[in-house]
């Protein structure tokens, strides 16, 4: 009889953002979710930040002290849509190379993906001007 048990749950928030060092994420479900944990977690923090920073310098404006919603909003609406996408890809290559991840790389991935992000946005928005 077999020891091994299969883990059907994922791990807590608490745990990810934790960054349980002796733990190595093996099967694909437990890489993409710690990478895209992190991804959504450091765009929340970005995008409230920017927003705070709006709200601050646009509060006397009619309506521009309402763009601070919209940041927000976006801040969750694209790491939820390609976030989750890119995530996967990382978790699916890993998985695929055989590869095990360590919660570190999770959070590099992760964080990486808003940093780029946000690089992609800052370079296009001075591009139109």
């Amino acid at each position: 009889m077999s020891t091994s048990v299969l883990k059907t749950e994922f791990d807590t928030v608490g745990d990810v953002m934790g960054l349980r060092l002796g733990h190595l994420l093996i099967e694909f479900s437990e890489m993409w979710y710690h990478v895209f944990l992190w991804a959504l977690f450091s765009s929340i923090f970005v995008h409230t930040i920017a927003a705070l920073f709006a709200f601050i310098t646009l509060r006397k404006h009619k309506f521009g002290r309402f763009f601070s919603i919209l940041i927000l909003v976006m801040g969750v609406v694209s790491p939820v849509t390609s976030g989750f996408l890119s995530s996967a890809t990382i978790a699916f290559v890993h998985r695929m190379s055989s590869l095990q991840m360590s919660p570190v790389y999770a959070m590099v991935w992760g964080v990486g993906q808003t940093v780029l992000s946000a690089s992609i946005g800052f370079t296009r928005i001075l591009a139109t001007l």
